[in-house]
């Protein structure tokens, strides 16, 4: 493959209607897809001998409240050998967060899903061993979810005129 163009085209030939959204920034192609999906989109980049998508780099929590699907998770992906990389991106409801694992396919998401779901609460459904890995594991909450006011409205110790208002 050439490039995202062509990239972008043969995902769509094989998932059209899983493909929300796709966009370029950076020469780096990131594709939204539908979350039921996921685990067969991964598994397709890696194993299509035309992407070859090889190694996970990372795989990251986000929350966006505003949105109608709040959590979301992004994968990075990188072809060694042609040196391409690719965001895969899918959102999930804050009611049920779920997505499935993908340790089958690649051993080194194990630890990467298990920060994940530490910090944003999102479940992956098959893994091994979900537990927290950062936190202590009475701790109720998830502390990166934007749930909390950034500044305490009690505190009165602090004169706004330091910080620009």
């Amino acid at each position: 493959m050439d490039n995202n163009f062509d990239i972008l085209t043969l995902l769509k030939e094989k998932f059209s209607s899983e493909i929300l959204s796709s966009e370029t920034t950076f020469d780096m192609l990131s594709v939204t897809v539908r979350s039921a999906s996921i685990f067969s989109i991964i598994e397709f980049l890696k194993t299509d001998p035309k992407t070859e998508y090889n190694f996970l780099t990372d795989i990251c929590g986000i929350h966006y409240p505003d949105n109608e699907l709040p959590l979301g998770i992004i994968y990075h992906l990188h072809n060694l050998r042609e040196n391409r990389r690719i965001r895969i991106k899918t959102f999930v409801p804050l009611d049920k967060p779920e997505v499935a694992t993908l340790t089958s396919i690649f051993s080194s998401a194990n630890w990467m899903e298990r920060e994940t779901f530490d910090f944003y609460g999102i479940l992956f459904t098959g893994h091994p061993n979900l537990i927290r890995i950062l936190n202590v594991e009475y701790l109720d909450f998830f502390p990166m979810r934007k749930e909390y006011p950034q500044e305490d409205p009690t505190r009165e110790d602090k004169d706004n005129r330091f910080f620009g208002r």
